[in-house]
């Protein structure tokens, strides 16, 4: 029916578009083609100006438009006649209208005076999300839409509230010519094009053809209100295309025009030779000045200069000297070019110079013990240790049981042991020899009963919430952190009640607890987080680390009128309670409170940022987007930490950097996707993030599911991939430099919903298109037969698709069978990571957890630990309360919850390993993993350097470990 009509109704309305002429459809038509719709019913009244669209109105090819079925309608009565109403449907409905192929600006109204709205919007067949407007407001939808098939289609689901649409054409500029050009110092190049009648302004947009980047992409790099402009940047030597949009007076957008090309060279002059001679003049700190050898008859010298050895050249600045001084912190080793230009063109390139490291930065980190572990085993004791991070390389150990040495000769080889001679009844002790000085014994270790030790727990009194419904609590995400200065982690622990809720669910919660506890038990304290806080994995993410350098960790976490302290004291009005009917807390204050990490004392307290503004801003307006909470730490200054707090990652996106140092509690910036030029970076967000020093500039950066922010609180890149449920960073791929990002998708259809992908700077290395959500997906060296680690995610099209199964680092699809996607961890005594997950009960809604190992000739797990009497946490996310390299040498533990909680129980390895390496406590990127790992959907924290099969020695951390027997870092 589309192709059929398609030249006939185009003529027709062609036709009436021309001045004099009856309106076609009894509609007014303006000038500039603009046609207008005002959805109800036959009864409704009309908008002056407005066609009728009623909601019996189907679509004919007569009218030229309509709906593709009947559908109901509401009449509100208010607040005027083009809003009081609106067609709506419970599934989905269409609305068509025959029109000239070209381009029209698109405006849809959509809202209800007495209901909160989200209308799904489709055109094209073309998915634009969900508009969403709450009681009394109504949002709006503006788009420039291309028409190629002569109609335009639009369809409506979820809520499907339409008041109106306004479709208006659009007129791209056409006939660009070059109006002159300058070659001489300050060089310009002068553009012009047809006027458009009406037209408010035009924006300008360029491409580049650069000698290292190639073709870039088009960019933005002014506006003018006449026919005309000129480009002041544009540089001697190079090609420029350059595009022109329209402006409407109603602020919309039109298609860009086709480009022209501008050479500002001029045809006749013989191009300069490659400069030569290019060497370092000085490489300081925060600065490196270069020099080369004069090239006859140049103009100009242009700098080029890459980051990583397998980067791509950036242009970093132009000079007319054979001199070049860059203000650039040299952290890293930088490389860099230079090109001479005439008006015959370009150069070559000179020759490469390398540039050296001259300023490292040491990252504050705990000072902790060699956490000595003893455990019996068949064959006699098993002993493990950890090497530290500030070790030289050439350190060596004693073993002492009871006093007396054990081993005849210094330990080198690795950091465990098997005493043949040892007893449940032994004691313990490890002596680092450094320099050949053995040094102090760092604490003893009495033999645990078995492979694990159990913390106990004080669970907390149950409740009942205001709907009569009770409630009991079970333990749940914990962190760690050296709360006392003693080098000693302590626990510190959520308690989730039983009717915890997803933020989509309605419903009270309990109260949420934060315990402290030792390692032998003792409570240090407890935080109620009161009633303001609601319960659920999005709300509350607690960081737990050593913010400002004293030796003993704090804890950070948002907090609301209602919350005591672990010392008894309330913040704020303790007699507030800001729950709606619904269960959620959509009102009153927020705050951000540091707690000391020995006493659970409140020492600061200060307004939650980002604050919560209008609900509905955030995506919803019952309350599910806009309190979607993540944390994390970053080194952000690459010396001492931050702390990272966010909010929303469906839609509007808000991080805040933090700094807690002399007992003041500081913002140091933030990112707001509202802000300019951040637009595009909405709804970018997945369920948890990662932080790591991703540019190698020694400062860490915010990996915020498909985009990423800088240390500076600037945005990196954006994918636009869209947002995800499983993120993961690390050196996943050995041979080539930096890091890697494993990202899955929950946007669909999408071009690479699995992706592989450079962490620097966001360029996909390889990804799978798919048409689904991509709930699952984990990254750990596996299979030893490929080089790195793999990566694997669940398959929505069974196991004959294209899509989920097991991937290595070349994006080669391994196996369609793929072991769990929740949790990996390091625990046998090979170099491969072995599955953490679960084994769940849907009767019961319980999981019991375990750790397999991936037979990669079979394609199947196999088992190696199952804690009978624990559950594993967060439903089918199957999470323990924490893995992390807990006890002895870099082999992780697990802590998972005993069934009644009544205590955590922590399982460590007794694998014995040839593989020595520091522990993963002072990687920087792991602790930061540890620290991160209880945000939201939890994911297992990974290393800087690649830990798997056929790895090289990773090198030791730059790190300052600060405790309470050391001056603090500055």
């Amino acid at each position: 029916m589309k192709k059929f009509f398609a030249v006939f109704l185009c003529a027709v309305l062609l036709v009436s578009l021309i001045p004099g002429l009856p309106a076609m459809f009894n509609q007014t038509v303006y000038a500039s083609g603009t046609y207008k719709f005002d959805f109800g019913s036959d009864s409704s009244p009309l908008e002056a100006g407005y066609t009728l669209v009623s909601n019996t109105m189907k679509y004919s090819m007569t009218r030229g438009y309509g709906l593709s079925t009947t559908t109901d309608f509401r009449d509100r009565g208010a607040p005027d006649a083009l809003r009081r109403d609106f067609t709506i449907l419970g599934s989905s409905y269409s609305f068509m209208i025959d029109l000239p192929n070209g381009d029209y600006a698109v405006k849809i109204i959509s809202g209800d005076q007495i209901a909160s709205n989200r209308t799904s919007i489709d055109i094209e067949g073309v998915s634009y999300g969900t508009i969403s407007s709450s009681s009394g407001s109504f949002a709006e939808f503006k788009r420039v839409i291309t028409l190629t098939d002569g109609q335009l289609n639009f369809t409506f689901g979820r809520d499907g509230r339409v008041n109106a649409i306004e479709i208006a054409y659009v007129e791209k500029p056409s006939g660009l010519r070059i109006v002159s050009k300058t070659l001489t110092s300050p060089t310009s190049a002068t553009i012009g094009w047809n006027v458009i009648t009406g037209a408010a302004s035009y924006n300008i947009y360029r491409i580049v053809h650069d000698p290292e980047e190639g073709k870039s992409t088009a960019v933005k790099i002014g506006s003018s209100i006449t026919n005309q402009y000129t480009d002041t940047a544009a540089e001697l030597g190079f090609t420029y295309e350059y595009m022109v949009s329209q402006i409407t007076a109603d602020g919309f957008e039109s298609k860009t025009s086709s480009p022209i090309s501008v050479s500002m060279t001029d045809g006749v002059t013989k191009g300069p030779g490659a400069p030569t001679g290019l060497a370092l003049v000085s490489a300081l700190e925060t600065s490196v000045t270069l020099s080369w050898a004069p090239v006859t008859n140049a103009a100009n010298y242009y700098v080029y200069r890459k980051k990583t050895l397998n980067g791509p050249y950036v242009k970093i600045g132009a000079t007319t000297q054979t001199q070049y001084t860059e203000n650039i912190e040299t952290t890293r080793k930088h490389y860099y070019k230079v090109y001479a230009a005439n008006a015959g063109g370009l150069s070559a390139a000179s020759a490469v110079l390398e540039t050296p490291i001259v300023k490292v930065y040491k990252r504050q980190m705990e000072k902790i013990d060699r956490a000595l572990v003893a455990v019996p085993t068949q064959n006699g004791i098993y002993i493990g240790w950890r090497m530290l991070g500030d070790d030289p390389t050439d350190v060596s150990f004693n073993l002492y049981r009871n006093g007396v040495k054990v081993n005849a000769t210094a330990i080198t080889g690795s950091t465990n042991y098997v005493d043949s001679s040892g007893t449940t009844n032994s004691t313990y002790e490890v002596r680092g020899i450094i320099g050949g000085v053995e040094q102090v014994a760092s604490g003893r270790a009495a033999v645990w009963s078995a492979n694990y030790l159990d913390v106990p727990l004080q669970v907390p009194a149950g409740g009942t919430t205001p709907d009569n419904v009770t409630y009991t609590y079970r333990a749940n995400d914990a962190s760690l952190g050296d709360v006392d200065g003693d080098g000693t982690y302590e626990i510190i622990l959520k308690w989730d009640p039983s009717n915890s809720k997803d933020n989509a669910h309605s419903g009270y919660t309990g109260n949420v607890y934060v315990d402290a506890y030792k390692l032998n038990g003792t409570r240090l304290w407890r935080i109620d987080l009161g009633r303001n806080i609601r319960a659920g994995a999005h709300y509350t993410q607690f960081m737990v680390y050593d913010l400002d350098g004293d030796g003993k960790a704090e804890i950070a976490m948002k907090t609301a009128d209602g919350t005591v302290d672990g010392v008894g004291t309330v913040i704020g009005n303790p007699n507030a309670d800001y729950r709606n009917t619904n269960g959620y807390v959509l009102d009153g204050p927020e705050f951000l409170t540091i707690f000391e990490g020995a006493t659970g004392r409140a020492l600061a307290t200060t307004n939650y940022n980002p604050p919560r503004g209008n609900v509905c801003d955030w995506g919803d307006c019952y309350g599910n987007r806009v309190d979607r909470f993540l944390a994390g730490i970053a080194y952000l200054d690459g010396e001492r930490p931050s702390l990272i707090m966010s909010r929303g990652y469906y839609t509007r996106t808000v991080i805040a950097a933090w700094n807690w140092r002399g007992g003041l509690l500081t913002n140091l910036w933030t990112f707001d996707t509202n802000n300019s030029g951040y637009s595009e970076w909405a709804g970018q967000g997945n369920h948890q993030l990662s932080i790591a020093d991703v540019d190698y500039d020694g400062k860490d950066e915010i990996i915020f599911g498909a985009m990423a922010v800088d240390h500076d609180g600037k945005g990196l890149y954006n994918t636009k991939l869209g947002h995800g449920d499983a993120l993961h960073v690390g050196d996943f791929d050995p041979s080539r430099p930096g890091l890697e990002v494993f990202d899955v998708h929950e946007s669909h259809p999408n071009p690479a919903g699995i992706e592989f992908r450079d962490a620097e700077r966001g360029q996909l290395i390889w990804g799978v298109a798919t048409n689904y959500d991509v709930g699952r997906g984990t990254a750990g060296d596996i299979d030893p037969r490929y080089p790195g680690a793999e990566m694997w995610a669940i398959d929505g099209g069974g196991f004959n698709s294209p899509t989920g199964g097991l991937y290595s680092t070349t994006g080669t699809r391994i196996s369609t069978a793929i072991p769990p996607a929740n949790h990996v961890i390091w625990w046998d005594g090979d170099l491969l990571r072995e599955i953490l997950d679960h084994t769940w009960d849907s009767d019961t809604s319980t999981g019991v957890g375990k750790i397999d190992k991936w037979d990669y000739i079979n394609s199947r797990t196999v088992n190696l630990l199952t804690p009978t009497g624990t559950y594993s946490n967060n439903h089918t996310k199957g999470n323990p309360c924490l893995q992390a390299d807990l006890f002895g040498d870099w082999r992780e533990e697990v802590i998972w919850r005993l069934e009644d909680s009544s205590a955590l129980r922590i399982f460590t390895t007794t694998d014995v390993t040839n593989h020595r390496l520091y522990t993963l406590m002072h990687n920087p990127l792991y602790r930061l993993g540890i620290a991160w790992q209880n945000v939201a959907y939890n994911q297992p924290p990974h290393t800087d350097y690649f830990l798997g099969h056929g790895m090289t020695t990773p090198p030791m951390p730059n790190i300052y470990p600060v405790g309470s027997n050391t001056t603090p870092a500055r």
